[in-house]
């Protein structure tokens, strides 16, 4: 289904917009139903949070120094593909691959505060020239991100207390939630696809390098990922935790902050970021 599913994006990506307003919703129904699976005393900051962020803010500034010599758009490219948070879907993801939600939801939170805290200084140390406080930013990044975790963890918990039955006949049915992740996939795909066709030809080499950039940067984070979520006990929750990302913020913040060809790379990393989800789900229906 899920390569069906970009295929679609790929293919219809012109209709896209049309539905394109229905994505936050299927996000915050996905993350709902996953949330329902879990307990209020699960949700703790553990070892694996701390080795996660860190190599999240620190191997996204060594990679945009590495790369800063040779072309900016090229290390801003990769800076965000890395710097970017956590993915808002990536818990409903993990639960599917059997990793611990609580461990990859904590992750999340902590994630995507961290950037919103540490965008604007980054950003601003590496000389945007975004017309936009600190704080602007940080309102910015905070209300497009934090509600979106935050609404249906609270609405879950609320059901636990006050609906006990509804919530148990949600935390049941979680197979739901891969559908609606297709849905998903299929307009993420295809408003990514719009992007790049958007820019101009004469682009078209810088684009492929930003495209194998952020493909290097998605295989390694996922590995990377996967080797300290092992030695922290649970590899699936560190690979997707550290290697599944909010790819529409991190276009928002490369179009905002960066060189606008820049986002390219984020765009790119929808299609290696979803090619490696659909690998590892198909090989856990496989095996089981």
């Amino acid at each position: 289904m899920l390569p069906i599913a970009m295929l679609g994006g790929i293919l219809f990506h012109n209709l896209i917009e049309v539905i394109a307003f229905v994505a936050p919703y299927l996000i915050f129904v996905m993350l709902l139903i996953t949330f329902c699976k879990v307990k209020p005393h699960e949700f703790r900051v553990t070892r694996l949070s701390g080795a996660l962020i860190l190599v999240q803010i620190l191997g996204s500034v060594l990679a945009y120094l590495a790369l800063l010599p040779f072309n900016r758009e090229l290390a801003e490219g990769a800076f965000i593909c890395i710097f970017c948070p956590t993915a808002t879907a990536a818990p409903v993801i993990t639960g599917m691959l059997g990793g611990s939600i609580p461990r990859l939801a904590t992750f999340s939170i902590v994630s995507n505060v961290s950037v919103a805290v540490l965008a604007p200084v980054l950003f601003s140390l590496m000389g945007s020239k975004a017309d936009i406080t600190f704080f602007e930013s940080l309102a910015t990044i905070a209300t497009r991100v934090v509600p979106m975790i935050i609404l249906p963890l609270f609405t879950a918990f609320a059901m636990l207390r006050y609906m006990p039955k509804v919530h148990s006949k949600i935390a049941s049915h979680q197979s739901i939630s891969f559908y609606i992740w297709s849905v998903s996939l299929f307009i993420v795909v295809g408003r990514a696809v719009s992007f790049i066709m958007a820019e101009p030809s004469e682009m078209i080499p810088e684009m492929l390098w930003l495209a194998g950039i952020s493909l290097v940067a998605c295989c390694a984070q996922f590995y990377i990922g996967r080797r300290i979520g092992r030695r922290c006990g649970d590899k699936i929750a560190g690979a997707q935790g550290l290697g599944q990302k909010n790819t529409v913020l991190a276009i928002w913040m490369a179009l905002t902050y960066l060189h606008p060809i820049a986002s390219v790379a984020p765009a790119a990393y929808v299609a290696w970021q979803n090619i490696i989800n659909s690998c590892q789900l198909w090989k856990k229906r496989n095996r089981i």
